[in-house]
């Protein structure tokens, strides 16, 4: 018997993912990537996403589309997790998101440069 196509999921998936992510604040380091990558602190994070856009950038240069994929998925974990230890919400990111629809890159170039003094 074969399996119904699986419906194409949708930015939903990352608020799923962030919900998954802060329920794994609390948990057990030594059984949970999630809670040791929380002990371990921000910077440990931000790092981690470093070194998976580096993988992921090497994957796409390279024209390996499943490979691309996957570390793309990785990349996107770790950047929720990011989000989720900055007190950055997806709803934040998707309402500036928002904001940028139909603003030209160069204009919104010129604006952020403009509000790096804000937080």
């Amino acid at each position: 018997m074969t399996e119904p196509p699986m419906t194409a999921p949708t930015a939903h998936i990352l608020d799923n993912l962030y919900s998954r992510i802060e329920s794994k604040r609390k948990a057990d380091p030594e059984t949970s990537y999630t809670a040791k990558m929380f002990a371990r602190g921000t910077h440990k994070i931000a790092q981690k996403v470093g070194e998976e856009a580096v993988e992921t950038v090497i994957e796409a240069i390279r024209g390996k589309r499943k490979r691309l994929v996957s570390e793309s998925a990785d990349l996107l974990y770790h950047l929720t997790l990011l989000w989720a230890a900055s007190d950055v919400e997806p709803g934040d990111v998707w309402r500036e998101l928002a904001r940028r629809e139909g603003v030209s890159g160069y204009a919104h170039l010129g604006r952020e440069n403009e509000s790096d003094d804000e937080d």
